[in-house]
């Protein structure tokens, strides 16, 4: 595992278990929140540059997933986007949250709830609402991870199917990534709790509260990411919302590791646009005087 990631774990206590996370650098917060299966490394290529660029970074683990306890009954969007809330509050918020896949959805929740925790929203690949599909096929999916998601293959299988979300372009450590999934994966319990999110997982408590978001939001969407039916469909709903949208050539769902020279720069860029607004007071048309009044408090932080 990357050992920017890896190095100085801490836990934050919530009512079912442990949220395990990690910290570095100094300057205003930015948190980052991993995919449904995935590790808090996934950020790797977004870690180092922002706490160059004079930002506090912390990278959280899902419930059972990476570092984090396994005794959490409850998964999905509204409770990941909790522990994400209670982690800003610990850390000193407010902050500028990273959401990959199903953590973007969790950071748009957040945003909603309490908006004056979340200053600004970066998606790669973010969920914000559920795919188009019957509510048979819905039932019929679930069925299907808790008979794929078990001993002794499911780890070796969700490790698989996971590279092969990476459609295009490649991370040269997407070997080496999926391998570490696949350990965790073998922990006990960690299977059963990465079963029990897939079966639990649903958008749509986060697509009923997109019109409470009003956190300046940028969305890097992959124009081969196989989550969605038509990637580039999907972005300009997103730009519907109001949120500033790339379509990243070349890219599947994890956009942040298979094209770090596009989202690395962008993401950066974007922060850096937050942080100059929130010092100088300038306004915007998006943001509500409230959203304002965020972005100046979370850029004032040392």
């Amino acid at each position: 595992m990357n050992t920017s990631i890896a190095q100085d774990v801490r836990f934050i206590q919530r009512p079912e278990g442990r949220i395990a996370y990690t910290v570095q650098g100094s300057g205003p917060l930015v948190v980052a929140v991993p995919g449904m299966g995935d590790l808090r490394s996934t950020f790797r290529e977004l870690v180092g540059p922002l706490v160059d660029a004079g930002y506090r970074v912390a990278v959280m683990d899902l419930r059972g997933h990476g570092d984090s306890d396994t005794t959490f009954r409850t998964h999905g969007d509204v409770v990941t986007g909790q522990d994400l809330l209670a982690l800003i509050d610990e850390l000193g918020g407010p902050a500028v949250v990273l959401g990959n896949s199903m953590g973007g959805g969790a950071a748009a929740w957040a945003a909603a709830e309490r908006p004056d925790a979340v200053a600004g929203i970066v998606l790669y690949g973010g969920f914000l609402r559920n795919p188009t599909m019957t509510a048979f096929a819905t039932a019929s999916m679930h069925g299907l991870y808790r008979l794929l998601f078990v001993q002794p293959w499911g780890a070796g299988l969700w490790a698989s199917y996971y590279k092969g979300l990476n459609k295009g372009t490649k991370a040269p450590w997407l070997d080496e990534h999926a391998a570490d999934i696949r350990a965790k994966l073998k922990e006990p319990g960690r299977l059963r709790s990465f079963r029990q999110l897939a079966v639990q997982l649903t958008h749509a408590p986060v697509e009923a509260r997109l019109s409470e978001v009003h956190a300046p939001m940028l969305a890097f969407v992959g124009d081969h990411d196989p989550d969605f039916t038509d990637p580039d469909a999907e972005r300009q709903w997103i730009a519907g919302l109001g949120a500033e949208t790339v379509l990243v050539a070349d890219a599947g769902h994890y956009t942040q590791n298979q094209r770090p020279d596009i989202t690395v720069p962008g993401t950066i860029a974007f922060i850096e646009k937050l942080r100059r607004a929130g010092a100088d007071r300038p306004g915007n048309a998006r943001e509500s005087s409230a959203a304002t009044a965020v972005v100046e408090a979370w850029a004032s932080r040392a």
